[in-house]
């Protein structure tokens, strides 16, 4: 059994998606778009070429995520964060870097009693994350 996150965004998911592969070194999946697909044949024109589905593979984890569906109300992402472990202190910094450009630090990166380096943020697409490393390599 596999427990994998998927992120539903506002219009912005094909960014979000492309920054999280650039941030991590994650490979991006392909992306489907509403366009064509069953069932979405009525959807708004500027919306059709949103993202019905995507992914990102870090080794066995798959993140995965859509924009919203055009007759639900977008409510953000709440009560959860996406947690990453990484192997070393460098990466964690690099992420940890990369991912709070243009969002916002809730816990610096730092030393903890359970890791070399754990830090929080909400990145500049609303998504809240947790790096965690817990020993360097």
């Amino acid at each position: 059994m596999n427990v994998n996150p998927y992120l539903i965004f506002n219009g912005d998911c094909e960014a979000a998606f492309t920054f999280y592969a650039q941030a991590t070194g994650g490979e991006l999946g392909p992306m489907m778009r509403f366009d064509g697909a069953e069932g979405c044949e009525d959807f708004p024109p500027e919306h059709k070429q949103k993202i019905m589905h995507t992914n990102i593979t870090f080794g066995q984890t798959v993140l995965m995520g859509s924009d919203n569906h055009p007759a639900y109300a977008y409510e953000g992402v709440k009560g959860c964060s996406v947690s990453l472990s990484v192997d070393s202190i460098a990466d964690a910094e690099r992420i940890f870097g990369t991912l709070s450009a243009g969002g916002q630090v809730t816990m610096p990166l730092g030393q903890t009693f359970w890791a070399v380096r754990f830090g929080m943020l909400v990145d500049k697409f609303g998504v809240p994350w947790m790096i965690n490393c817990e020993k360097d390599a």
